[in-house]
């Protein structure tokens, strides 16, 4: 009989190891946003709100006329045939430090009223640091009816900082319909 209350012994405080597991997990997946918006706020990074006004704040000579980049814009969908997503323009020539726009477009081919979320990249990975979005339809998830066509803006500026060796910029976007996560909620 010891041997089986020494079984159940260690059942239980294997149960209660796991237990506790569960719940610091739970507990580290809620104190996650907060400490990304603490995060945010010390680094500055993510912050969209610094951003427009670094952006928009007007200060004389902050572009730099004298260096010109290529930013390329590229649009790709993970399966064929429920959208159509491409980018307005293939490339713009830009000065590191001034505010540009440009837009997506994208239509719902999936013959219903869905949701969809954009993830953008950027390449080369150096440059990541340096390419700010002041505005994005990537910030948040665009719902679209059936057959619905919407260009989708985005607003953005290179840092003056952009290492000199970086000439082209590549912003990419994958386009996910995903309604199927969000009606699983």
């Amino acid at each position: 009989m010891s041997g089986k209350g020494q079984q159940q012994r260690e059942n239980r405080r294997l149960t209660w190891k796991l237990l506790v597991f569960v719940a610091g997990s739970f507990a580290f997946g809620f104190a996650l946003v907060p400490l990304y918006r603490v995060l945010c706020q010390v680094t500055g990074f993510g912050d969209q709100k610094l951003l427009v006004e670094a952006a928009s704040a007007p200060q004389a000579g902050s572009a730099d006329a004298s260096r010109t980049v290529t930013v390329e814009f590229v649009a790709t969908l993970p399966t064929v045939g429920n959208w159509e997503f491409r980018p307005s323009q293939g490339t713009l020539l830009v000065h590191p430090g001034e505010l540009y726009a440009t837009s997506f477009v994208a239509r719902n081919l999936t013959g219903h009223d869905t949701v969809a979320q954009a993830v953008p990249n950027i390449a080369p990975g150096e440059a990541a640091a340096w390419f700010h979005k002041t505005e994005c339809f990537c910030f948040r998830p665009q719902p679209f009816r059936r057959d619905e066509e919407r260009v989708l803006p985005v607003r953005f500026f290179l840092d003056r900082a952009l290492p000199m060796n970086v000439d082209r910029v590549t912003l990419s976007y994958t386009f996910y319909d995903t309604s199927n996560r969000v009606a699983a909620r």
